[in-house]
């Protein structure tokens, strides 16, 4: 017998028998039952179209389809959206954490959410299983691997899988991102920091923020201090530079004022093992994003493999007097130089694929031969094995791979797929001209008021003007008006009085 069937064997009269109880006593199957039947009640004659995942690609597309045609039920792990360029100004307390969120819950949509995960798929039968995730210990953090992993680090993680419940669909679009990846390198996945969701941004500040109040004991060696405030960065793409320079600016323009003693023992390197930094990037806006770093005191060490990272001081470092305890520092092994103290190492290499697209959909649909992603048609139309099309199934964003294409896997293609799927669908025309991706440009900031900019038709722009598109963009593609009033607040704020470094 199914969950769902077991809970319609419940009397309703036992839950219902006082105003308390309809608000205290009621089971986790019993708001499962009552959610679905509800669901179930208010299709009124419309398809049901599930969306897995909240990110770029099933947020974008579960906001646009029209819910007069379709009932959308957003199935995701998190409650948000997370607008991803703005985590690194919140993990130094540039902005605060709620202007890179968007809830999928909102007064002013139709959309339905489940929060849990998609855990298995009938194609045949057109029915997911799905389990319950909203005491999810790993909520608001990047996944390094399997759901039920925690990090020793961390409080412990309750590995016991969630109680599931059964779903109908019509149509199913397949969004559900991708998983940070660590090319299996010993110790990162319990002890890197990740920046992929806002609890990682979080866990960021706090340790930065930890690292230099630590060093400001005075029960600090000078050794102590050296390892805490250095700071490795692994990965020299978009994300790895753009951290850094906001943890430059960070360290120039408040903590030069607040822990003026502490400042010439901060060092930030960047590591990667590609030839030059920020790839994607033309090599004259690569050379200046690498220049601007230099002047900055920043350290890039391209042609560098990460070989380990592990909690405690070097072997170098650990028999210095006044390193009493090297569990508060963490040592990160390079092919290239040996073991070197940290105070904290944020990891960014790119993406893995997600396992659910491996192990719930298996052998069911067309994947790509090396990243094993969900192959589909120029309409975003899931391939089976044999070449066919999976009737009312989709897939896109970083999941998804469109067939002879090579399309990078960033938000810019997700959002521009989900925003064609949408309008196809809510005009019923999906048999029109396929998805056709349009370059728009890449950007990062490279600190101190400066970024760099690379578009087709406006050229390459570096230095102050960058800054001012940089900003200006992400304003203008930030979704709510409420965070287009709170973005340019905070910039304000935080630029006057500088930036808050409570820790809580």
């Amino acid at each position: 017998m199914s969950p769902i069937s077991r809970v319609a064997t419940i009397s309703p009269a036992a839950a219902w028998r006082s105003s308390t109880c309809r608000h205290a006593i009621l089971t986790h199957s019993q708001r499962r039952f009552i959610s679905i039947n509800d669901l179930d009640e208010q299709r009124r004659g419309r398809k049901r179209m599930v969306v897995l995942g909240s990110g770029w690609a099933g947020y974008t597309l579960s906001r646009e389809l029209d819910s007069k045609k379709y009932q959308v039920v957003v199935i995701s792990p998190r409650s948000y959206f997370v607008f991803t360029p703005l985590l690194a100004s919140t993990s130094v307390g540039t902005l605060e954490f709620r202007v890179a969120l968007e809830p999928v819950r909102s007064r002013n949509s139709s959309t339905a959410f489940i929060q849990g995960w998609a855990d298995a798929v009938d194609i045949d039968r057109k029915t997911l299983e799905i389990e319950e995730a909203v005491e999810d210990p790993m909520q608001g953090r990047a996944l390094v691997g399997d759901q039920y992993e925690g990090r020793p680090e961390d409080k412990p993680v309750d590995k016991q899988k969630g109680k599931v419940f059964s779903m109908s669909y019509d149509s199913l679009a397949i969004a559900v991102g991708c998983y940070s990846q660590t090319f299996n390198t010993p110790g990162v996945k319990e002890h890197a920091y990740f920046l992929k969701d806002v609890g990682d941004a979080r866990r960021i500040r706090n340790r930065l923020l930890s690292c230099f109040e630590t060093a400001a004991l005075p029960t600090t060696s000078i050794e102590m201090k050296k390892q805490l405030l250095n700071f490795a960065v692994v990965g020299g793409g978009p994300t790895g530079i753009e951290w850094s320079a906001e943890l430059h600016d960070l360290v120039k323009e408040d903590m030069a004022k607040l822990y003026p003693e502490l400042v010439e023992y901060a060092r930030i390197t960047v590591y990667d093992v590609a030839p030059k930094v920020l790839s994607m990037f033309d090599e004259k806006l690569s050379k200046y994003a690498m220049d601007t770093f230099k002047r900055q005191g920043i350290n890039i060490q391209t042609s560098h493999h990460v070989e380990e990272l592990r909690r405690g001081a070097p072997g170098n470092v650990a028999e210095k007097p006044g390193v009493k305890d090297g569990t508060t520092i963490y040592t990160i092994k390079l092919k290239e130089e040996g073991e070197v103290g940290v105070g904290m190492c944020v990891w960014s290499t790119g993406l893995m694929m997600n396992p659910f697209v491996e192990k719930a959909l298996d052998s069911k649909v067309k994947r790509h031969e090396k990243s094993h992603a969900i192959l589909t048609n120029d309409r975003m139309q899931v391939k089976a094995p044999d070449e066919s099309i999976i009737p009312d199934l989709y897939a896109l964003g970083d999941c998804a791979i469109l067939e002879g294409t090579s399309y990078p896997s960033t938000a810019q293609v997700a959002n521009q797929k989900a925003h064609w799927l949408a309008k196809r669908l809510n005009k019923m025309d999906l048999h029109r001209n396929g998805f056709t991706y349009k370059d728009l440009g890449v950007m990062a900031y490279v600190g101190n008021w400066n970024a760099i900019l690379q578009a087709s038709g406006a050229g390459d722009i570096s230095g102050r003007v960058a800054w001012f598109i940089w900003r200006g963009a992400y304003l203008a593609k930030s979704v709510s008006w409420r965070n287009r009033i709170l973005i340019p607040t905070y910039w304000a704020v935080n630029a006057i009085f500088g930036r808050d470094i409570s820790r809580f």
